[in-house]
């Protein structure tokens, strides 16, 4: 028996990198997905995957913007519309943010990087723990966070804060659900290659890769099999945790982006919009400041 036999999931941010490899992971390991994604080019290369490895029926899609209520109650609907139950959320759309020096970020570019990191969390555990609560055979849901909000020095100031918050929403939020047998656990990568962090440039980020103790470079499947483990029966006493899944890049600390004027969110300022589709936008400083 595989270990999500006959579960239905829903991944945000399903598209690209870890919530792809995490979205095919979870239909090897037999449950039927539902992706939800802005991109949808990157949404129809998903659903071409499944089929080619014979996945279609389990597969679907749906365009989603994860900071609006109507788009996670629509991809919570969709899940329970087209294969009749949810049991697993995996909460993982992200952008890189707001970066820059805390004088030189507009309100606009924190309120959007809050929006995509964190009001997108709250508002699919709120659609998705209705459903399973509906369903009474309770669930998991799993949140992508990032060791950047365990520590100072693993990003920019926008995106360390609004990952620490996820931490305390999966905290708070577990302790809630616990009685009615919905788990909610985390993940907190640490430099994986993907689109969100290259933008087709991997060759740009050695440095932060060789930072790390383990020798091997972090990649999109590692996240994958630990999200199917938590979100498995094998985990079913596990609830309240954000696991690091980091090459032990935490244990030994961190300053993955340089320190001083000399750090990389300190040069240039502006807001990354990950594999949404969308332009990023970059304003180079002066470093006299």
């Amino acid at each position: 028996m595989k270990r999500l036999d006959g579960k239905v999931a829903i991944v945000t941010g399903g598209a690209s990198g870890m919530g792809r490899a995490t979205a095919l992971r979870f239909m090897e390991e037999g449950a039927r997905v539902v992706v939800g994604d802005l991109n949808t080019e990157n949404g129809a290369a998903f659903l071409a995957e499944a089929a080619a490895r014979g996945r279609a029926a389990d597969a679907a899609f749906l365009r989603c913007d994860v900071a609006t209520e109507a788009d996670n109650a629509a991809l919570v609907a969709e899940a329970a519309r087209r294969f009749g139950r949810l049991d697993i959320a995996y909460l993982n759309a992200g952008v890189g943010g707001a970066f820059g020096p805390i004088a030189e970020t507009s309100v606009e570019d924190w309120d959007y990087t809050f929006a995509v990191l964190v009001r997108s969390v709250f508002l699919g555990m709120k659609h998705a723990s209705l459903a399973m609560k509906r369903g009474g055979a309770g669930g998991a849901i799993l949140v992508t966070a990032s060791i950047a909000g365990m520590v100072g020095g693993g990003g920019s100031h926008a995106y360390s804060a609004a990952k620490a918050a996820t931490i305390s929403l999966i905290e708070n939020v577990a302790a809630e659900l616990g009685p009615h047998r919905i788990r909610v656990v985390g993940i907190a990568p640490g430099v994986i290659s993907t689109p969100l962090l290259h933008r087709g440039k991997p060759e740009r980020y050695e440095e932060q890769f060789g930072r790390q103790p383990w020798p091997d470079r972090g990649a999109p499947e590692h996240i994958a099999d630990v999200a199917t483990f938590l979100c498995s029966d094998d985990a079913r006493f596990i609830t309240g945790e954000t696991v690091k899944v980091d090459g032990g890049l935490l244990a030994q600390g961190v300053a993955l982006w340089g320190t001083g004027p000399a750090a990389t969110f300190l040069r240039s300022a502006g807001v990354n919009r990950g594999t949404t589709g969308q332009p990023m936008t970059v304003r180079h400083l002066d470093p006299k400041g």
